[in-house]
């Protein structure tokens, strides 16, 4: 029992451990277009990579000419020109293929070695430049400009390039040294190997340990960059899938709620609810129980989605939130997602343009021989709850209270009273004392009997 006790908190240490080197792990699942994004976007960094090099090129070549050379000028050849000038070469053809996105992995293996290669024949060139024995390249600065290749890799957020390069760093300088070494140099082609700093700084001789230093330095840092873009990956990763979660909450529930929970401080658990003095709008199709029954599931689905999406704008435009959609219903709110000191008139214009919306549409249709129910919608205000509900693994943001009960009630009561549109007459006033301007013509109705409520109220109806 201790050994399974012992081996179960040793993967939970090697997973804290995990967690604090490579950082927390990936989501389970990756959708691909959030794969696809990434992968665009390293595209874009590949063009960048290709330009950048260009650029340098461009610099170090005016340097080179601007610069008083270090070498006499009876030399056999100048490597750097040659160098740059296939460099070049190579650069160009690279960024055609990026601007295409025709870089394959393959491609880009093979360019990132290509770098290393030809940075690493140019300074093996110097001692046949400088006709010098092969242990005057391992003094060269030039060797610098590979922590610059190295970095380039960091661009595209992808550790193995990164790798690739510091790795083929390494090994390129470690061939350097070997032939070095082996060449010789020194009187009757001995060796020229030394453990004193100061000869090596002052004459051709090797000193295998600064060698050794080179290579661990390139090695340490790209260790040190791949650890930190895997890190970085990780975040990348997780940043686009909440990304594109967060877009996607936005098609599901009103843009405000989406800023809520996306944006919230604290966590988000059922219960909590804030008072809001709102106007509540119902909308709904007259007769669409009889329709569902009668047309094919993809036409209600069509005549669902155009109605809808005609009476989100309308809200919207206004300034309301849609709260929900149940069947043909659409319960909206004014003030409560966003506290507002003009709800009542943001509510008037928007059931103004509802109804006009509505009877356009439904007009449009009957013009095509399609069903065109006619859209219905009421208004209240009130104190409103507006808060989560539900459990810990289902929430939802939704209003509660009278003013919404109402709202539905006196939706329904548009049948009795033979009208589109009904608005509680005090909404009404408070609507014209925010400065709300008629279009529509709204009777006024006084002590009306509305069924469910024990007492008449007095209506707008239009």
């Amino acid at each position: 029992m201790r050994g399974i006790v012992q081996r179960l908190a040793s993967g939970a240490a090697r997973e804290r451990a995990g967690r604090v080197l490579l950082g927390p792990p990936l989501p389970e699942a990756m959708p691909q277009r959030v794969a696809d994004a990434i992968g665009r976007e390293q595209a874009r960094s590949e063009v960048l990579v290709s330009l950048i090099q260009l650029g340098a090129i461009v610099l170090f070549a005016v340097l080179y000419s601007l610069t008083p050379k270090a070498f006499p000028p009876d030399v056999p050849f100048e490597p750097v020109p040659i160098a740059l000038v296939l460099y070049a070469l190579f650069t160009f053809w690279r960024l055609g293929l990026a601007l295409r996105q025709r870089l394959t992995r393959p491609i880009l293996a093979v360019s990132v070695v290509v770098d290393i290669a030809l940075l690493m024949v140019t300074i093996w060139s110097f001692h046949l430049q400088y006709q010098a024995p092969p242990a005057l390249y391992l003094k060269a600065p030039t060797l610098m400009y590979v922590f610059i290749l190295i970095a380039l890799r960091t661009l595209r957020f992808e550790p193995a390039f990164v790798l690739l390069a510091g790795i083929s760093a390494a090994l390129g300088w470690l061939a350097l040294v070997a032939y070095a070494v082996l060449a010789g140099g020194g009187p009757a082609g001995e060796t020229m190997i030394t453990r004193d700093f100061a000869e090596y700084m002052m004459s051709y001789s090797i000193l295998i340990g600064a060698e050794v230093d080179k290579i661990v330095s390139i090695l340490v840092v790209t260790a040190i960059l791949a650890l930190a873009l895997h890190r970085a990956r990780k975040l990348l990763v997780r940043a686009a899938v909440e990304g594109q979660a967060a877009s996607d909450l936005k098609r599901f529930f009103a843009p405000e709620i989406a800023g809520r929970i996306t944006g919230s401080d604290a966590e988000l658990v059922p219960g909590r609810a804030e008072l809001r003095e709102a106007a509540i709008m119902f909308i709904d199709l007259r007769g669409f129980t009889g329709l569902g029954e009668r047309l094919a599931p993809a036409d209600v689905m069509q005549l669902l989605g155009e109605y809808q999406a005609l009476m989100t704008r309308a809200v919207r435009a206004a300034g309301g939130s849609i709260d929900k959609f149940m069947g043909d219903g659409i319960l909206a709110s004014f003030g409560a997602v966003r506290p507002s000191d003009s709800a009542a008139a943001e509510a008037l214009a928007a059931i103004e343009a509802v109804l006009e919306t509505g009877q356009r549409w439904s007009g449009d249709r009957a013009r095509r021989n399609l069903p065109a129910p006619a859209v219905a919608a009421a208004i209240t205000t009130g104190t409103v709850m507006f808060g989560t509900v539900g459990d810990a693994q289902r929430l939802e943001y939704t209003v509660l209270g009278e003013p919404v009960n109402l709202a539905a009630k006196l939706e329904k009561h548009t049948k009795v009273e033979r009208s589109a549109g009904i608005v509680m007459a005090r909404t009404f006033d408070s609507a014209l004392g925010q400065g709300f301007t008629p279009r529509l013509h709204w009777e006024l109705r006084p002590a009306r009997t509305v069924d469910g409520l024990g007492r008449a109220i007095d209506l707008r109806v239009c």
